[in-house]
């Protein structure tokens, strides 16, 4: 049985949470090179549908499987720190790939002809609530799948953080019981 983390020495307590980020942030990295690496320039209307629901299949199949990480994690809070980091740059580059693909669809669904980098700054200030608006959407589609998003944000926010911290607590406590696996 693993011991708790607050019983680890600080050696080890900060080697896993440094190999836990190393983790994350090699996950994200691979996320984003993808996202830059994609051939997502050259799609119709329909395809923006099919992203979009694929992305939000990806989305729960990701989120679900981090939250069973986490309940069999030694080291649930540790393991949540890592659904994080997982779970919201995939949420982001999923909609910055809808955005990004909508503009190169048609230049006019935005204020201006989104970048790659430009639909990861647009997606980010709506995620965040700053709304800069100088990155606007100009069509009946694009504002109500930012609506969407908007909604959404609030939802992951919420139910999302309150499903990862439950899956801590409830890994917290099959951990005093006996269960064991890797963090």
């Amino acid at each position: 049985m693993a011991a708790p983390v607050q019983e680890l020495s600080t050696r080890r307590r900060w080697w896993l949470i440094g190999r836990g980020l190393l983790r994350a942030f090699a996950t994200a990295t691979v996320m984003v090179a993808l996202y830059y690496v994609l051939p997502l320039d050259r799609h119709s209307d329909g395809f923006v549908v099919l992203e979009l629901t694929l992305a939000i299949v990806l989305f729960i199949t990701v989120s679900t499987w981090q939250v069973r990480a986490i309940l069999r994690s030694r080291y649930p809070g540790i393991r949540g720190i890592q659904a994080l980091a997982v779970i919201t740059p995939l949420f982001l580059l999923l909609f910055a790939a809808t955005y990004f693909i909508m503009s190169q669809d048609d230049p006019a669904t935005f204020t201006e002809r989104l970048s790659r980098s430009d639909a990861i700054y647009f997606t980010v200030t709506l995620f965040s609530t700053v709304g800069f608006g100088d990155i606007t959407p100009q069509q009946e589609t694009a504002r109500l799948l930012v609506t969407s998003q908007m909604l959404l944000d609030l939802v992951i926010l919420g139910l999302g953080l309150q499903a990862i911290l439950g899956a801590v607590k409830r890994g917290r406590a099959s951990s005093d019981d006996g269960s064991d696996t890797d963090a």
